[in-house]
């Protein structure tokens, strides 16, 4: 699948804002300890998907009731769904001077209904010759996402025949039903009552 930019231009995929507050002091002592044994932009990447995928669990997993939307608290709770995680990888890749971006799958659940929004990440590395997809969701038993830029090694893998959908947008910013649902719910079973169906 070819991934398409939501803005044409890249500098729009290295911005800070309100969600993804890279210049924000916790988003760049993390940048800071992950600089610290990466001396390409491949081995920092591969550094901050493995941190934020393997040191902060997803709440879901941990049962954690908090529910995190910028990344800055993401990184200090040391928790999040899917969104939230890769809100916290898009900013410290931003941070590392990586051009980065939002993407979504529409998932369907084991009994091939009740439809969700999954989300993702996708990056730009110098001399890549596009973009790539990964999954910082975290992993346990029947989920096993990697870091890979070659053949993408994430969560899941849409099923046409239950309709699910990879979409080809990358985005700058979490597109608004994402960032209302995130913004809007009291606790983690709130926010999983009213998970976003669709983009």
């Amino acid at each position: 699948m070819e991934l398409t930019q939501q803005s044409p231009g890249i500098e729009a995929y290295l911005a800070a804002d309100e969600v993804i507050d890279h210049e924000h002091p916790r988003v760049g002592e993390a940048v800071t300890r992950l600089m610290l044994d990466a001396d390409t932009a491949y081995t920092y990447a591969r550094a901050a998907f493995e941190f934020v995928r393997d040191t902060i669990p997803h709440s879901a997993d941990s049962g954690d009731p908090r529910v995190t939307w910028r990344a800055s608290d993401v990184l200090a709770a040391r928790t999040g769904i899917c969104y939230a995680k890769s809100i916290a990888l898009t900013a410290l890749l931003r941070a590392g001077g990586i051009p980065a971006g939002l993407c979504y799958q529409r998932l369907v659940g084991q009994d091939g209904a009740t439809p969700v929004i999954h989300g993702l990440v996708a990056l730009r590395l110098p001399g890549a010759g596009g973009w790539a997809r990964v999954d910082p969701r975290g992993n346990k038993p029947g989920v096993d996402a990697q870091f890979s830029l070659e053949e993408e090694r994430l969560a899941w893998v849409a099923r046409e025949e239950f309709n699910e959908v990879d979409y080809p947008v990358v985005y700058v910013a979490p597109p608004e039903v994402i960032l209302h649902a995130l913004k809007s719910a009291r606790d983690r079973s709130e926010l999983l009552r009213n998970l976003p169906t669709a983009l």
